[in-house]
């Protein structure tokens, strides 16, 4: 009798030792699973400052939240930065340097290209203001495809030409924002698709 006491014990021990052993790991498991959903979940987001950059006031939000409103940011950022130009060798080289930032090789090809064709050095002789104005901008978000639609403005001392500007490329998602791309997007194969006049305003020159 005092024998088989001895044994229930044992494997009441056994068993409970058994259960003890299952349920922490499962506790451990559990609490893990959480903790990196958490972790997860943090990444994903970012804290933007109020207009007044008061930091207690700081909100959190879903970085994938609103991207399409980014893209569209950036991309119009882009293309303000490349074709809105003054007569001022400096500023033109300021307002390439910054638009290089938000775009791959494919940019500096038609930088490169519109260098050779001499096209700043007949802003700067003619004096030259380019202005841009965005008509729309068409975002494939599952493509990261986009469509750039806008007019540029050429003011001179003899006329006004309008032209239409509509350009085409892609977008790369970056890990890291920065001071030069806040938007932590690269343009990617961009080209232009249009750009010719549509309308020539000749002034009078007394």
């Amino acid at each position: 009798m005092i024998i088989k006491n001895i044994e229930a014990k044992v494997r009441l021990a056994t068993f409970l030792s058994g259960a003890s052993f299952v349920l922490s790991a499962l506790i451990s498991f559990i609490v893990s699973y959480y903790a990196y959903k958490q972790v997860s979940q943090a990444r994903k987001t970012l804290y933007v400052l109020d207009a007044n950059s008061v930091p207690l006031l700081a909100r959190q939000s879903d970085v994938k939240l609103n991207r399409a409103a980014e893209y569209r940011s950036h991309v119009n950022l882009f293309h303000s930065l490349f074709f809105s130009l003054t007569p001022d060798d400096k500023y033109i080289e300021y307002q390439m340097k910054r638009a290089m930032y938000l775009v791959d090789e494919s940019g500096a090809l038609q930088y490169n290209n519109l260098k050779e064709k001499g096209f700043f050095n007949s802003v700067l002789s003619s004096s030259a203001v380019l202005t841009l104005q965005t008509d729309s901008i068409y975002i494939d978000e599952a493509r990261k495809y986009f469509r750039y639609f806008g007019k540029q403005k050429i003011d001179r001392r003899s006329s006004t030409i309008i032209r239409s500007l509509i350009t085409e490329g892609y977008l790369k998602d970056l890990d890291i924002r920065s001071d030069n791309n806040p938007h932590a997007v690269m343009i990617t194969r961009w080209k232009t698709i249009e750009n010719k006049d549509i309308e020539n305003i000749q002034k009078n020159n007394f």
